[in-house]
């Protein structure tokens, strides 16, 4: 296995750890997990909107986008991409409204 392809693992493992709240016991999962991450994403087409800098903004076609966002909330797939394509590109509006949706899915709305 490659140093770069191992550190990208190692380091995206370590985040999916932090984002599932630092719980210890299965590092091999998160391992794994990773590094279908990092595969999936070397065999995405490389685009002109891949080569811009981070903004504030994304893509509504930027699956791994979708599911981290999917992930981070705790809402489904497909109402994550629903609301990039309603909300358009604004972080901060996508991540508050997935919020929201979260909230109103626990009181049973």
């Amino acid at each position: 296995m490659g140093d770069d392809r191992e550190d990208k693992i190692r380091e995206r493992a370590y985040q999916i750890w932090e984002r599932e709240g630092r719980i210890h016991g299965d590092p091999e999962r998160h391992w794994h997990r990773a590094e279908a991450e990092i595969d999936r994403e070397a065999a995405l087409p490389l685009t002109a909107g891949d080569a811009l800098p981070e903004t504030r903004e994304v893509a509504s076609s930027d699956v791994l986008t979708v599911e981290a966002l999917a992930i981070r909330t705790g809402i489904s797939g497909e109402q994550a991409q629903e609301l990039i394509d309603r909300l358009g590109n604004d972080r901060a509006a996508i991540e508050q409204a997935a919020r929201n949706l979260k909230g109103k899915q626990r009181l049973g709305e």
